[in-house]
């Protein structure tokens, strides 16, 4: 059974304590911009669905002690994860180290969600921005839960200097905006994932906890919230819905970026099937891809061969698959003493795989130096978080950026092109000392599940935790 099936419980707790913040507090705390409220048919009156990220929740990586009067600089210093807080520190968000920062303070918790790929152009850097996100929730007890299709606009930078791109300095007072669509969905939503856009429609596959995965066409829902006075609330069936797992949940899922229309999915059995979606319709392999012992925890194509995937499983392994061998992986790696729980294969060094254990170590693998018949050792190790690595995705342009997302409320960006002092190559680094290829240490959410990175806008990073969504961008990267 998947460990993260435990994770229910916490978001039925969480559901229960969610509420919105309304425009009223918001303005009390001086926030540096809340999203203006477009779910009111779903939201108590005067209520918030969105505010600005909190300083006193912690982004960023300074400590700030409370005395009367003003502080000065040697009442701050920097503050380091796991390090205990004197009587008196509080944490508080760096505002210069973020170029952006906004924090989405949603009514329910999202296991799972994906980047929508718009229209509105690649290597987007001027502001505001917008993004567009799929997302699924995960309520337990509840028959009902959702599909939804947001857009996020107005993103402005919340960092200000002589150069910035905004023509209109009034426009800094504008709240972002978020809007939405709801599609109904049976059950919780383990994991949600676009398929890379293709002739003008945005799909996307969900895995439920009934043990089904269904495949939906978003294209009404993405293009309506570019129609003012559209409904938020959508009637919708999906394409189509796989049944070959059967009553086995799963949370692995993954989209080919080369040949458009074919998925895998993985589930707690062990069990891997590939999807096709072609104009003559939708076909799932009878015969699954079958090795792994236990669950299997994630899934990703290579971004290079199209027959050829990856898969990682709470068995300790990761495997390198071709399809048109089922039987049997091409190769099988122990990766960790612990389970393997997030792979992600590097798109711009194809020869780069990276994955996240639930011990808190992430590593870095060499695919050229695997082999079936000798054990393989990672090219860079970490023991930098505290709790289970939950989310590790390479950036989509700089191939030696690294996201990571743990259990221990840390966001870290690592790029792995900084060499280490000589004296440390081919050692372990711990959190006893702050590694030179750590960049940056993003905080401020509760239990995060998931991160991505978005492809059009460069450096900006999404992710979702129990207590919210975040997109920002730093001045690392």
């Amino acid at each position: 059974m998947s460990k993260r099936q435990a994770d229910r419980s916490d978001l039925r707790e969480q559901s229960k304590a969610t509420s919105f913040t309304s425009r009223r507090e918001l303005e009390e705390k001086n926030e540096m911009g809340e999203f203006e409220d477009n779910w009111e048919d779903e939201i108590e009156e005067d209520e918030e669905l969105v505010e600005e990220a909190e300083e006193e929740e912690g982004d960023g990586m300074d400590v700030d002690e409370q005395q009367d009067g003003e502080e000065t600089p040697e009442d701050l210093k920097v503050y380091l994860p796991g390090q205990p807080l004197a009587e008196g520190e509080v944490l508080e968000a760096d505002p210069s180290v973020y170029v952006m920062l906004h924090n989405l303070d949603v009514r329910l918790p999202f296991l799972s969600f994906d980047v929508i790929e718009d229209k509105l152009g690649d290597e987007r850097k001027n502001f505001p921005a917008t993004a567009y996100v799929a997302a699924g929730t995960s309520l337990p007890g509840v028959r009902e839960n959702e599909v939804l299709v947001m857009k996020m606009s107005s993103l402005h930078k919340t960092q200000q200097d002589d150069s910035d791109d905004e023509d209109d300095p009034d426009a800094l007072d504008e709240d972002p905006v978020l809007e939405h669509r709801s599609i109904p969905h049976q059950g919780c939503v383990n994991r949600i994932r676009m398929m890379p856009y293709s002739q003008n429609k945005h799909i996307a596959s969900t895995w439920a906890e009934t043990g089904k995965v269904h495949i939906w066409d978003l294209t009404q829902a993405v293009e309506s919230l570019d129609v003012p006075g559209s409904s938020s609330n959508m009637s919708q069936k999906p394409l189509c819905t796989i049944h070959q797992h059967g009553r086995d949940e799963g949370y692995a899922m993954d989209w080919s970026s080369l040949d458009a229309g074919r998925l895998l999915t993985g589930d707690n059995s062990g069990k891997i099937y590939q999807t096709v979606l072609s104009q003559s319709g939708i076909q799932t392999d009878s015969v699954a891809f079958r090795e792994h012992r236990s669950s299997v925890e994630d899934l990703q194509w290579s971004p290079t061969e199209n027959s050829v995937f990856a898969s990682c499983s709470s068995d300790q392994t990761v495997k390198i698959w071709d399809t048109r061998n089922k039987k049997r992986s091409a190769v099988s790696v122990r990766a960790s003493g612990s389970d393997v729980n997030v792979i992600s294969w590097n798109k711009k060094a194809s020869y780069l795989l990276a994955s996240g254990h639930d011990d808190g170590v992430f590593s870095v693998w060499d695919l050229r130096t695997f082999s079936p018949n000798a054990a393989s050792t990672p090219v860079a190790t970490f023991k930098w978080h505290h709790g289970p690595i939950t989310s590790i995705e390479w950036h989509p342009t700089e191939e030696s950026v690294l996201a990571v997302s743990g259990a221990d409320n840390q966001l870290t960006l690592w790029d792995l092109s900084v060499e280490p002092d000589s004296e440390q190559d081919g050692q372990m680094t711990t959190h006893e000392e702050v590694p030179p290829q750590l960049l940056f240490v993003h905080q401020g959410q509760e239990d995060i599940k998931e991160l991505h990175f978005h492809k059009q806008i460069p450096g900006c990073v999404i992710s979702t935790a129990n207590t919210g969504m975040n997109i920002f961008k730093t001045i690392s990267i």
